[in-house]
């Protein structure tokens, strides 16, 4: 009979904390992967100009990548520290937002559409703007620790597209045993 119900259909941004804004980061790599591998054939674009160093199927780095995602939001959701705050953004700026660039810099100097672009600039850009807009006023990063974030996550990324699946797995062990440091020290001080 609709006694006590409100009819609210906008969308309250204020809602949208830091831990939900993460919440789109594993959203926008289906969309993406759907662009670059269902609609599109990244992988053959990707051969015609760079090596192939990782041998991994799409899928799989997919799976991975979202696996990935979903520990650290699980992390950050249970230990809340700038350590597993910062871990996430970084792990983020190193595959999606570099991500953006990649995409776009590969459409633009080898003038031939990169697949992934059209995600990578309308939901990577954009979910990512939000995560840090949202870690910002939260308290979780600065302008500056986020500038050194991104820089280190573009360079995370390069070496990544280099040399493979290796500088990744580091990141990941150093930032898990960054974020297991600091929830360990906080618990003895406090």
């Amino acid at each position: 009979n609709g006694v006590g119900y409100k009819n609210n259909t906008n969308l309250d941004m204020n809602k949208i904390d830091f831990k939900t804004s993460l919440l789109f980061a594993p959203l926008a790599y289906a969309v993406h992967h759907f662009e670059e591998h269902i609609v599109f054939d990244f992988r053959a674009w990707r051969l015609q100009y760079f090596s192939d160093n990782n041998p991994l199927p799409t899928e799989t780095v997919f799976i991975i990548l979202t696996a990935i995602t979903l520990v650290y939001l699980i992390l950050h959701a249970v230990v809340k520290n700038k350590a597993s705050a910062q871990s996430i953004i970084l792990f983020l700026m190193a595959t999606q937002v570099a991500n953006v660039f990649f995409h776009a810099g590969g459409t633009v100097v080898f003038w031939h559409f990169s697949p992934g672009l059209i995600t990578a600039i309308l939901l990577y850009l954009p979910v990512n703007i939000l995560i840090s807009y949202e870690a910002s006023k939260e308290g979780w990063v600065t302008k500056r620790s986020l500038l050194l974030l991104f820089l280190l996550g573009s360079f995370v990324f390069w070496l990544f597209e280099t040399v493979g699946p290796a500088p990744m797995v580091t990141v990941l062990v150093v930032t898990y045993i960054w974020i297991a440091y600091t929830s360990i020290k906080s618990k003895v001080a406090g």
